[in-house]
């Protein structure tokens, strides 16, 4: 991605990709809608011109220190400044699914470890920066609910779901072990204290070879006494979530504690 746009912004050492082009850059989460949206966001500082040209979205911004990086030769917006700019874009849920993808990691315990592209704290000390900008207000909103550990959007849309519907709030960044004390399952998200595992199954989950993964991870997860919610993308579609009345069913019907450790926070 980021040798198709850098003569994009040499031409003009003043240039800066934002919005969603910067964000395919750090690797942001972006809605599928915006996914489609394939035009070049370049912004000039606020005392110059804005960038026309074809197949690009022209912005006049300003720029606060550190605000603007360099990757990989292209200049653009922080991660965190990239996620303000589309606060004025995005909805709540979209908004909370972006920043959960920039502070998640995960550490010792985790096949891949991950460290964030930036911090809670870093996105709630860019907001109080800026406060009249463009989104500011959906972004104080999405602070409150920005999560570490969440890998995807759905994930995250599965988390809101069970909140709004006045669920308790899933745990992130569980990690299940076995008698010898291996870490050996990691739910997207549980309620460790009902020995519950809920897994988000995507598309590529109906792949044989990963079906069967599936298949041997949920009798792993049982064999340590917890149960595993597999969910689908039908169960997070519409106003009332089918995943909710699944997890409030098991919920109301399970006690005891299991094994677990939370690893990040």
């Amino acid at each position: 991605m980021a040798e198709n746009v850098r003569a994009y912004t040499r031409l003009d050492p003043r240039c800066v990709l934002t919005h969603c082009s910067a964000a395919r850059i750090c690797g942001i989460c972006l809605p599928a809608w915006l996914e489609q949206d394939w035009k070049i966001h370049i912004a000039r500082p606020a005392d110059g011109c804005k960038p026309r040209r074809r197949n690009v979205v022209g912005h006049q911004l300003s720029f606060k220190p550190g605000e603007v990086i360099s990757f990989d030769g292209v200049r653009l917006t922080s991660p965190a400044r990239t996620w303000l700019d589309l606060a004025g874009r995005l909805n709540l849920s979209e908004l909370v699914a972006a920043g959960d993808s920039i502070v998640v990691s995960h550490g010792d315990g985790f096949p891949v470890q991950r460290k964030p592209l930036a911090t809670v704290a870093d996105l709630r000390e860019i907001v109080g920066q800026h406060p009249g900008m463009r989104g500011v207000k959906v972004a104080r909103l999405a602070l409150d609910l920005i999560r570490v550990g969440s890998d995807s959007a759905p994930e995250t849309m599965m988390r809101l779901a069970l909140m709004q519907a006045g669920l308790p709030e899933p745990e992130l960044n569980v990690v299940l072990r076995n008698g010898l004390g291996h870490p050996v399952v990691w739910p997207d998200a549980a309620y460790p204290d009902q020995r519950l595992s809920l897994q988000y199954d995507g598309a590529h989950h109906g792949d044989p070879d990963q079906y069967r993964r599936d298949i041997k991870r949920q009798s792993l997860t049982e064999s340590l006494g917890w149960r595993e919610l597999r969910v689908q993308q039908g169960d997070l579609e519409g106003e009332r979530p089918f995943v909710v009345e699944k997890v409030r069913a098991l919920l109301s019907g399970s006690s005891g504690r299991a094994h677990w450790e939370r690893t990040g926070s």
